[in-house]
């Protein structure tokens, strides 16, 4: 009879990507605290169309953050007077958030970051080697979308086939 082998942390696609998204979110946090401005507030001002504005329902699931947080971070932006909502001159019931003038510079400090993070990935990492690496990303991203991976597993992890 066989043993069920147990996977190891560093053998999971999620710890990985959990821990390295961690690192990530540390570092800009780091960095990003001197201008008041954390890894995530830093990817909502980068996502706030400059010209039009972005309408707050669109800026959740472009970030993956649920709507309550966004909401929370998004009053928090405006009390620090980055940003400001206004309602749609077309559709009344749809609010714009756009970004003050503090706001856009605190926009081009989190640009600058991800710029130079980035840039230091594309310096050690190979770009065949970063092709995998969003390819399998990509296809991670269409295996949660499809949302029924565990449409055969019960609660207990064993098959249902």
């Amino acid at each position: 009879m066989a043993t069920k082998r147990h996977l190891r942390p560093e053998e999971s696609v999620c710890f990985t990507t959990k821990t390295t998204w961690h690192a990530i979110s540390r570092l800009y946090n780091t960095t990003g605290a001197e201008h008041d401005v954390s890894a995530a507030s830093g990817f909502v001002l980068l996502n706030i169309d400059l010209e039009n504005g972005s309408p707050a329902t669109k800026i959740a699931p472009a970030l993956g953050m649920e709507p309550r947080s966004l909401t929370r971070m998004l009053k928090s932006m405006e009390d620090k007077g980055y940003l400001y909502r206004q309602a749609d001159p077309t559709d009344g019931r749809v609010m714009r958030i756009f970004l003050t003038e503090e706001g856009k510079k605190k926009r081009e400090l989190a640009k600058i970051g991800v710029v130079a993070f980035n840039k230091a990935v594309r310096e050690i990492v190979p770009p065949e080697k970063l092709d995998i690496y969003f390819e399998v990303a990509n296809n991670i991203n269409e295996i949660i979308d499809k949302k029924s991976i565990y449409d055969k597993v019960n609660i207990n992890g064993i098959s249902q086939q």
